[in-house]
């Protein structure tokens, strides 16, 4: 389960938007997954099962909290040939002011957002984890994409050359 523990904290960090909250979220989610793991369905995948268990736990700290949904995100990509140092800030620009701009969404666009594209989750794993249907992840995808090519429009114009039709 060890292998999972990056994403596992990450989403919960998305979710809460504090470290060390998300560090007890994912301690919490990998007890829960132990004590439960007789009820894991072993021909479904186990990541969903696990971000959902981490998203659950995320959202009810974060209602009984009563926080703000905020997180810092960076976006790691792997690369043949080590970038310059221009090159690594302007990647580090451009993601800063991309995560801006996804946190000018509300926050089940931001999180689903977050889900397919900052963790890479195929849409069947994003409905596992958000308990909804492929179908419906495609459209909130949709609209989400849209309202996110609208803040990019008009908040973030140095990001429009990035931005696919």
């Amino acid at each position: 389960m060890l292998a999972y523990q990056e994403a596992v904290f990450r989403l919960a960090y998305l979710l809460l938007g504090d470290p060390d909250d998300a560090e007890d979220i994912t301690q919490e989610t990998f007890l829960r997954a132990w004590n439960n793991l007789r009820r894991f369905d072993s021909a479904r995948p186990l990541r969903p099962w696990l971000l959902r268990i981490a998203a659950n736990l995320a959202h009810n700290r974060h209602r009984s909290a009563g926080r703000y949904f905020a997180s810092l995100m960076k976006v790691f990509r792997q690369e043949k040939t080590p970038p310059t140092v221009e090159e690594r800030s302007a990647k580090d620009i451009e993601s800063q002011q991309l995560w801006r701009a996804v946190q000018h969404l509300p926050a089940p666009d931001q999180q689903i957002v977050y889900l397919r594209y900052f963790l890479d989750l195929s849409v069947a794993e994003t409905a596992d984890v958000m308990h909804i249907a492929e179908g419906t992840v495609k459209s909130r995808l949709n609209r989400a994409l849209n309202r996110l090519r609208a803040v990019i429009q008009s908040d973030f114009p140095s990001l429009k050359d990035g931005l696919s039709s």
